[in-house]
């Protein structure tokens, strides 16, 4: 959800940021090219990120959350500072990617687990999961 957050709070500071400046050069009277591009590519940016985070604003608002459940496997990245989890749905073949994952026994493709992810209702966003054995269907690791 933070990421969610930061695109959204950068979208807004994009718009709102290059509209200003570009109001205070058309008071100024001062028309740079190099200004006026720059301007330009702020808001476009800013515009970008706002298409992206504003479709899903209301399931974040209103916490509409779906649960994706049933068979996955789990492949870990972690060559950088943290890992990073990407949760393949077998039932559903949907994709979901997880930061700062605490480490697994095993994991890969060969291993099985059943998750519940939580999304938002469009299943852009996610929220939380939670990984069970596959078989015994005892809790092994869940998200704060």
């Amino acid at each position: 959800m933070f990421f969610y957050y930061l695109m959204l709070i950068l979208g807004v500071l994009f718009v709102v940021g290059s509209a200003i400046y570009f109001i205070l050069m058309l008071i100024d009277k001062d028309y740079p090219l190099l200004e006026i591009s720059k301007c330009f590519l702020a808001f476009l940016f800013g515009v970008l990120l706002l298409v992206v985070t504003l479709p899903s604003l209301k399931y974040v608002v209103l916490k509409e959350y779906d649960v994706v459940s049933g068979k996955c496997v789990i492949e870990i990245d972690s060559s950088g500072r943290s890992s990073e989890a990407d949760f393949e749905m077998l039932d559903t073949d949907e994709m979901f990617s997880f930061r700062d994952i605490p480490a697994l026994d095993a994991y890969g493709k060969s291993i099985p687990y059943y998750c519940e992810v939580t999304v938002t209702k469009d299943h852009e966003f996610e929220i939380s999961y939670k990984i069970y054995n596959a078989k015994t269907r005892k809790l092994i690791v869940t998200s704060k």
